[in-house]
Protein backbone atom coordinates (compact mmCIF):
# COMPACT_ATOMS: atom_id res chain seq x y z
CA UNK A 1 0.00 0.00 0.00
CA UNK A 2 1.34 3.27 -1.11
CA UNK A 3 0.40 6.46 0.94
CA UNK A 4 -2.42 7.30 -1.48
CA UNK A 5 -5.44 8.00 0.58
CA UNK A 6 -7.54 5.70 2.21
CA UNK A 7 -10.94 5.72 0.30
CA UNK A 8 -13.98 4.14 2.49
CA UNK A 9 -16.96 3.22 0.47
CA UNK A 10 -19.94 0.61 1.02
CA UNK A 11 -19.73 -3.19 0.28
CA UNK A 12 -21.54 -4.28 -3.11
CA UNK A 13 -22.21 -7.39 -3.77
CA UNK A 14 -19.21 -7.42 -5.95
CA UNK A 15 -17.30 -7.96 -2.69
CA UNK A 16 -18.97 -10.47 -1.73
CA UNK A 17 -15.72 -13.06 -2.52
CA UNK A 18 -13.28 -10.19 -0.43
CA UNK A 19 -15.40 -9.62 2.35
CA UNK A 20 -15.56 -13.63 3.19
CA UNK A 21 -11.97 -13.95 2.44
CA UNK A 22 -10.83 -11.37 5.30
CA UNK A 23 -13.95 -12.81 7.78
CA UNK A 24 -12.43 -16.19 7.45
CA UNK A 25 -8.93 -14.91 7.83
CA UNK A 26 -10.05 -12.55 11.07
CA UNK A 27 -11.50 -15.74 12.96
CA UNK A 28 -8.59 -17.68 12.71
CA UNK A 29 -6.37 -14.89 13.04
CA UNK A 30 -8.29 -13.33 15.94
CA UNK A 31 -9.91 -16.75 17.59
CA UNK A 32 -8.53 -19.69 16.04
CA UNK A 33 -11.34 -20.79 14.45
CA UNK A 34 -11.74 -22.11 11.06
CA UNK A 35 -15.23 -21.15 9.42
CA UNK A 36 -17.57 -22.72 6.97
CA UNK A 37 -17.04 -21.44 3.48
CA UNK A 38 -19.98 -21.74 2.74
CA UNK A 39 -21.93 -20.31 5.88
CA UNK A 40 -19.87 -17.69 5.84
CA UNK A 41 -20.87 -16.75 2.06
CA UNK A 42 -24.56 -17.17 2.89
CA UNK A 43 -23.98 -14.93 5.75
CA UNK A 44 -22.33 -11.88 3.64
CA UNK A 45 -24.90 -12.74 1.07
CA UNK A 46 -27.76 -11.99 3.31
CA UNK A 47 -26.06 -9.34 4.98
CA UNK A 48 -25.20 -7.38 1.47
CA UNK A 49 -28.71 -7.70 0.69
CA UNK A 50 -30.01 -6.43 3.15
CA UNK A 51 -29.09 -2.59 3.88
CA UNK A 52 -31.72 -3.29 7.36
CA UNK A 53 -29.74 -6.30 8.58
CA UNK A 54 -25.99 -5.14 8.36
CA UNK A 55 -23.80 -2.67 6.10
CA UNK A 56 -20.36 -3.60 5.44
CA UNK A 57 -17.76 -0.45 4.93
CA UNK A 58 -14.53 -1.34 3.10
CA UNK A 59 -11.32 1.02 3.27
CA UNK A 60 -9.41 0.92 -0.51
CA UNK A 61 -6.09 1.82 -0.84
CA UNK A 62 -4.56 1.96 -4.55
CA UNK A 63 -8.09 0.80 -5.79
CA UNK A 64 -7.53 -2.62 -3.89
CA UNK A 65 -9.93 -3.50 -0.51
CA UNK A 66 -7.66 -3.79 2.40
CA UNK A 67 -9.99 -3.29 5.14
CA UNK A 68 -13.52 -3.74 6.14
CA UNK A 69 -16.00 -3.29 9.09
CA UNK A 70 -19.91 -4.40 9.12
CA UNK A 71 -22.20 -2.15 10.90
CA UNK A 72 -25.44 -3.88 12.59
CA UNK A 73 -28.32 -1.77 14.49
CA UNK A 74 -29.77 -2.57 18.11
CA UNK A 75 -32.46 -0.53 19.68
CA UNK A 76 -32.01 0.62 22.67
CA UNK A 77 -35.35 1.59 24.54
CA UNK A 78 -33.85 3.37 27.53
CA UNK A 79 -31.72 6.01 24.63
CA UNK A 80 -35.10 6.14 22.16
CA UNK A 81 -32.15 5.37 19.63
CA UNK A 82 -30.11 2.78 18.16
CA UNK A 83 -26.58 1.84 18.81
CA UNK A 84 -24.44 0.48 15.68
CA UNK A 85 -22.32 -2.06 16.55
CA UNK A 86 -18.95 -2.22 14.55
CA UNK A 87 -18.57 -5.90 13.99
CA UNK A 88 -15.96 -7.58 10.98
CA UNK A 89 -13.18 -5.62 11.69
CA UNK A 90 -10.17 -7.18 9.37
CA UNK A 91 -7.00 -5.00 8.29
CA UNK A 92 -5.25 -7.34 5.62
CA UNK A 93 -1.39 -7.44 6.93
CA UNK A 94 0.38 -5.92 5.08
CA UNK A 95 -1.47 -2.69 5.44
CA UNK A 96 -2.04 -2.68 9.50
CA UNK A 97 -0.81 0.14 11.26
CA UNK A 98 -1.18 2.55 8.68
CA UNK A 99 -4.53 3.92 9.41
CA UNK A 100 -7.10 1.73 7.46
CA UNK A 101 -8.91 0.67 10.56
CA UNK A 102 -9.15 4.54 12.24
CA UNK A 103 -10.30 5.50 8.66
CA UNK A 104 -13.27 3.18 8.39
CA UNK A 105 -14.10 4.12 12.38
CA UNK A 106 -13.78 7.42 11.59
CA UNK A 107 -16.47 7.46 8.55
CA UNK A 108 -18.86 5.09 10.52
CA UNK A 109 -18.47 7.62 13.20
CA UNK A 110 -19.12 10.49 11.37
CA UNK A 111 -22.37 9.12 9.72
CA UNK A 112 -23.79 7.93 13.33
CA UNK A 113 -23.25 11.53 14.55
CA UNK A 114 -25.34 12.97 11.73
CA UNK A 115 -28.19 10.93 12.48
CA UNK A 116 -30.63 11.96 15.30
CA UNK A 117 -32.00 8.26 15.79
CA UNK A 118 -28.15 7.10 16.74
CA UNK A 119 -27.04 7.33 20.59
CA UNK A 120 -23.73 5.46 20.31
CA UNK A 121 -21.34 3.34 18.75
CA UNK A 122 -20.31 -0.08 20.24
CA UNK A 123 -18.22 -3.26 19.13
CA UNK A 124 -16.74 -6.45 21.02
CA UNK A 125 -13.64 -7.98 21.24
CA UNK A 126 -12.46 -11.15 22.15
CA UNK A 127 -10.67 -10.55 25.36
CA UNK A 128 -7.11 -11.66 24.33
CA UNK A 129 -6.87 -9.53 21.41
CA UNK A 130 -4.48 -7.13 22.87
CA UNK A 131 -3.74 -5.62 19.49
CA UNK A 132 -7.35 -4.54 18.79
CA UNK A 133 -8.36 -3.40 22.26
CA UNK A 134 -5.15 -0.79 22.42
CA UNK A 135 -6.38 0.39 18.90
CA UNK A 136 -9.94 1.14 20.41
CA UNK A 137 -8.61 2.90 22.87
CA UNK A 138 -6.34 5.46 20.57
CA UNK A 139 -9.58 6.04 19.13
CA UNK A 140 -11.30 7.20 22.25
CA UNK A 141 -13.41 4.17 22.74
CA UNK A 142 -14.26 3.03 26.33
CA UNK A 143 -14.73 -0.30 27.72
CA UNK A 144 -18.12 -0.69 28.90
CA UNK A 145 -19.46 -1.86 32.27
CA UNK A 146 -21.13 -4.46 30.52
CA UNK A 147 -20.20 -8.42 30.10
CA UNK A 148 -21.42 -10.13 27.28
CA UNK A 149 -23.08 -13.38 27.50
CA UNK A 150 -24.23 -16.01 24.64
CA UNK A 151 -26.39 -19.05 24.05
CA UNK A 152 -24.92 -20.22 20.81
CA UNK A 153 -27.72 -22.18 18.78
CA UNK A 154 -25.85 -23.63 16.20
CA UNK A 155 -23.96 -25.54 18.88
CA UNK A 156 -26.83 -27.22 20.29
CA UNK A 157 -27.53 -30.73 19.95
CA UNK A 158 -31.09 -32.00 18.08
CA UNK A 159 -31.14 -34.70 20.46
CA UNK A 160 -32.72 -34.71 23.63
CA UNK A 161 -31.16 -35.03 26.55
CA UNK A 162 -30.67 -38.40 28.69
Amino acid sequence: MSDRPIRIRRGSMADLDTIVQFNRAMAVESENKTLDPSTVTDGVRRALEDPGRSVYFLAEADRTVVGQAMVTMEWSDWRNGFFWWIQSVYVDPGSRNRGVFRAIYEHIHALASKRPDVCGVRLYVHRDNRTAIEVYGKLGMKLTDYLLYEEDLSEVSDSPAS
